[in-house]
């Protein structure tokens, strides 16, 4: 049983998460686990994780979506601009926003599979037209780049507010996991878009419909883009027009820790999770201790990346024994 759990795709970022954890607890002292610190790195995770579920998703399939950068700040900005600007009822911003991530997952899907372009290439495309068109609109309709909200204490609540330390959008984000989770796991679904990265064309031919699949994760990964701006937008109740293109490199590296592989067909939603998790923990830790900041870079790539190369060892356990097993029913 213990072999069987240490060759799941999740065994590797668990044992990682676990490792920085420690790591963190020892050299930057007690304080890293005290409530107020853990719901420091648990709300960094949750902002992140929103995200990174999805597009680890897209990746198990062969896909990449990039232009989560522009769709968090489309949401925020179409949220800030529908309540905040013109004052309509913040539920009417919160439904704009969303239906702007359907449309731009629509539209990466689509074309990825009608121009049969890589996706990285369509969404960069989208990136920089969804963050022009935003940009431009925002400085044409307010005269402004930045855009100011203000939303009902109940709508802070539910989407935005900090309990004891903890952000409410760590609830959001342990309900998508969940939903996830079912999805990929518990689901025919799950087979499919794994079938999808290990060969797409083998999976068409089995009769997986794997254009529809295609733009569903895609519209997935878009939507919960722009859900966590619309969150964003509520909580710090300011909105600037521009694309966090930090938060992609963020996203991908906490996939690729969780152990999905960049060529496809293999991972976890568990995985992602965890992967998630170690990110924050590794950027949010490096506070805690007495290193210099200056190699807190350094510091934070030596970690990740001790992180992916256990990932990748535990992969290669897990493969190993798959072979050895089908060789010996042969």
């Amino acid at each position: 049983m213990f072999s069987g759990l240490l060759r799941r795709p999740e065994a590797g970022a668990l044992i990682g998460l676990l490792g920085v954890t420690l790591f963190f607890a020892i050299v930057g002292g007690v304080e890293f686990l005290y409530p107020s610190s853990i719901g420091s790195w648990l709300s960094r995770s949750a902002t992140l994780g929103i995200i990174a579920i999805p597009v680890g998703l897209l990746m198990i399939a062969g896909e990449l979506d990039i232009s989560v950068g522009g769709t968090i700040t489309a949401g925020a900005l179409i949220t800030a601009l529908v309540s905040g600007f013109y004052g309509a009822p913040i539920l009417l911003g919160i439904l704009a926003a969303l239906a702007f991530g359907v449309l731009v997952g629509l539209v990466n899907g689509c074309l990825v599979i009608k121009t049969g372009v890589p996706s990285f290439i369509v969404t960069l495309g989208t990136l920089f037209a969804v963050s022009g068109i935003l940009l431009g609109a925002t400085v044409v309709l307010t005269g402004t780049t930045s855009i100011a909200i203000k939303a009902p204490e109940i709508v802070k609540t539910i989407f935005g507010m900090y309990v004891g330390g903890f952000q409410v959008l760590i609830l959001w984000w342990l309900a998508i996991t969940a939903a996830f989770f079912f999805f990929m796991h518990m689901s025919p679904f799950g087979n499919w878009v794994f079938a999808m990265g290990g060969d797409k064309e083998s999976a068409r031919n089995a009769g997986i419909p794997t254009n529809r699949m295609t733009i569903l994760l895609f519209v997935f990964s878009s939507v919960c883009a722009s859900f966590v701006g619309m969150s964003q937008a509520i909580l710090f109740q300011s909105v600037q027009a521009t694309p966090q293109l930090t938060l992609i490199f963020n996203t991908i590296i906490a996939v690729v820790v969780g152990g999905v592989l960049l060529t496809g067909g293999f991972g976890s939603v568990l995985g992602i999770f965890f992967g998630t998790i170690t990110f924050a923990v590794v950027t949010q830790g490096i506070y805690y201790t007495d290193f210099d900041q200056t190699w807190s870079n350094l510091v934070i790539g030596v970690l990740l990346l001790g992180a992916v190369l256990m990932n990748n060892t535990f992969r290669k356990i897990a493969l190993s024994a798959t072979t050895k097993k089908k060789g010996l029913k042969a």
